[in-house]
């Protein structure tokens, strides 16, 4: 086959699972599925590892079970079952991890794995229109927390690019970013408190708007990926949905131009919701340039106020920078919606990618504004060398800001690269390692936003102070002292 012809991907008739090594017991067997389709479709997460196997009928690693509790107590009988009986148990929200977060790949140390699919937790289950904020359940995915927030004029107003399928259990346990740019960024910006289920008991924080006792309970959650316990639920501030809202597109000569003036934005206090940076090839990839410019999407949005001010002042600041507002045409069209929809669609394409024989792989961080320049440079040009060492010429690499900080940007880099069938996932990990050297030797996180994961272990490893590590054993061996929680995430197990 050459790069564009179509390969069809294995049919679900045609699997062969391996059989599941366990029953659930009684007292469990409502809840408990190992039905052929519903093991498969909890066996990988939407990583380009993951669409590469479940394209190719690949599910070696598929749960023996999975669960769907309909209740928390549910959620206490299956870590107790677990944990007396030595199986590993995987939290499942949307299953849209990209960094292997939910992939049953645990050893040999455990009898069987079951995954816990918290779909059936679905509710807001309180709204609390005096503090604005909601009590609502860890399985409830973004349009459906949405929809239930609507009945009350609210908002949660936050969109991370997995929407339509990702969970509010998730974002937090994943540390989730949304659609805010600037300001509240991540899932825990909008955390009061969480309740999870562990094993040997249930953690709840107060719900408070700030506390300074000690370390944070929730903090502690955020972030945890599913190895301390389930997230069953929790409080989240809420808002009005906005009223007033104001965009732009504003052309850069060049990428890094176009950095001091996103620099001098962030630093200004403006806080806009949508500072997104696109280099050139990427303006054009999404089409919203031509790939002569880069581009800035910049938007303002309020439930309270006109953002009118604002707005005028960022495109000031853009003037002094060199910036060009993009002209709306009917020929055109509008950079904004062109950009919008491309980021939208970006996460339905990868099957697509797949069966037409293209590599596809996005690795996000973040540095601060002084080392930008250097960092951009050297982690961009090793992903252009690895991608052409083993997917040769044709391979292309694009960056953008997905969020800004008074002190750095979070830059995000996709490589599309011809892939040989076959051979995708060797190819992908000869990038994946390239890249992520590259991104922890010049001083960047190997994550701002999409997890740890199994994918990134190995360099959230190198990244995080020893202490610290061994401080998170300790606390997994307090609250999980079987180690059936996700094992291979984050933490090991003290054996």
């Amino acid at each position: 086959m050459t790069l564009g012809d179509f390969e069809d991907p294995v049919s679900l008739q045609a699997l062969e699972l391996p059989a599941p090594r366990l029953d659930a017991p009684p007292s469990l067997a409502e809840i408990c599925f190992d039905d052929v389709h519903t093991r498969a479709s909890h066996a990988l997460g939407k990583s380009y590892v993951d669409v590469v196997r479940g394209f190719r009928g690949r599910f070696e690693d598929a749960p023996d079970l999975v669960a769907r509790p309909r209740e928390e107590a549910d959620v206490e009988r299956l870590l107790e079952w677990c944990s007396n009986e030595g199986v590993a148990a995987i939290p499942f929200g949307g299953g849209t991890s990209v960094v292997g977060g939910v992939t049953p790949d645990v050893g040999p140390h455990y009898n069987g794995v079951v995954s816990i699919d918290l779909g059936g937790l679905d509710r807001v289950l309180e709204v609390d229109a005096v503090s604005r904020a909601a009590r609502i359940q860890a399985g409830a995915s973004g349009p459906g927390l949405e929809a239930q927030l609507g009945e009350h004029g609210l908002t949660l107003r936050h969109f991370p690019q997995s929407f339509e399928l990702s969970t509010l259990g998730g974002w937090i346990a994943t540390r989730a970013a949304g659609h805010f740019a600037t300001l509240w960024t991540h899932i825990e910006d909008f955390v009061e408190s969480v309740r999870a289920v562990t094993p040997i008991g249930l953690w709840e924080s107060r719900r408070l708007p700030g506390s300074g006792a000690g370390v944070s309970p929730d903090r502690m959650l955020a972030g945890s990926e599913g190895t301390l316990g389930v997230i069953t639920q929790a409080w989240v501030r809420v808002q009005p949905r906005p009223v007033h809202r104001s965009s732009e597109s504003v052309r850069f000569t060049s990428f890094l131009a176009g950095a001091e003036c996103v620099r001098a934005i962030s630093q200004a206090g403006l806080h806009p919701s949508n500072c997104r940076l696109l280099d050139a090839g990427e303006a054009r990839l999404t089409m919203a340039g031509d790939g002569s410019h880069a581009l800035l999407v910049l938007g303002f949005e309020s439930s309270d106020h006109p953002v009118q001010a604002p707005m005028t002042r960022a495109l000031e600041l853009c003037a002094e920078h060199g910036g060009a507002v993009s002209e709306r045409s009917a020929r055109s069209g509008d950079p904004v919606s062109s950009w919008r929809e491309a980021f939208l669609g970006a996460p339905y394409l990868r099957d697509l990618l797949v069966a037409m024989g293209v590599l596809s792989e996005t690795f996000e961080t973040a540095i601060t504004w002084e080392r930008l320049p250097s960092f951009h440079d050297r982690v961009k040009a090793a992903a252009e060398q690895a991608a052409r060492e083993v997917c040769g010429e044709g391979s292309r690499v694009f960056c953008r800001f997905t969020h800004i900080y008074p002190d750095g940007p979070a830059p995000y880099f996709t490589v599309l690269a011809p892939a040989r069938r076959g051979e995708e996932i060797e190819q992908w990990w000869a990038i994946k390692r390239a890249v992520s050297d590259a991104i922890l030797a010049e001083g960047g996180t190997i994550t701002h936003h999409h997890a740890v994961g199994r994918d990134h272990r190995r360099w959230y490893d190198l990244q995080r102070p020893e202490p610290f590590a061994a401080a998170q054993r300790g606390a997994k061996a307090a609250v999980d002292p079987a180690g059936i929680m996700n094992p291979g995430v984050l933490i090991d197990p003290l054996r």
